[in-house]
């Protein structure tokens, strides 16, 4: 898991907003978390890379 975060802001239909926060809950699942997972998907599908290195201790 992450152990930094950014804030991403989004504008979506109030509608399909109510609905996916629903069908989060239903899965007992945050909006966030599933975003966050919609993002990782796609960085993978298309081969992106988003660990940042660690840096080397000594």
């Amino acid at each position: 898991m992450e152990t930094k975060t950014a804030r991403l802001t989004i504008l979506i239909d109030p509608d399909k907003k109510e609905v996916f926060e629903s069908l989060c809950a239903q899965q007992d699942l945050t909006a966030s978390q599933v975003v966050r997972q919609l993002i990782r998907d796609y960085l993978v599908k298309h081969g992106v890379s988003y660990e940042k290195s660690k840096p080397s201790k000594g």
